[in-house]
């Protein structure tokens, strides 16, 4: 299974989730809700969830192989820190004219 299309999306609120993430595996499944969190370790992937009847929240979809979580978050980190590095770029190109 190969990832074919990561699209993030940046969260503009205060707060430790940073950006939503779409993942397209093989251009024929895609997994929306995939969330940028930073932590104290620093940045990491939250699998889409939902709350349960007794308050806990359960994963809706994940990896069930351990490299397969640590391939989908390198990818997904790797595009967030580019839209980041873009966003920044044009942005002090902006404040420069």
């Amino acid at each position: 299974m190969n990832i074919t299309d990561i699209r993030i999306r940046k969260v503009e609120k205060d707060g430790p989730m940073k950006a939503v993430a779409s993942v397209t595996f093989d251009d024929a499944f895609v997994v929306h809700d995939i969330k940028v969190i930073h932590g104290e370790k620093g940045l990491f992937i939250a699998m889409p969830s939902r709350k349960t009847s007794d308050g806990e929240y359960k994963d809706i979809a994940h990896p069930i192989k351990s490299e397969m979580r640590a391939a989908l978050q390198d990818a997904i980190l790797h595009s967030y820190k580019e839209m980041m590095d873009y966003s920044s770029s044009a942005q002090d190109k902006a404040l420069s004219q």
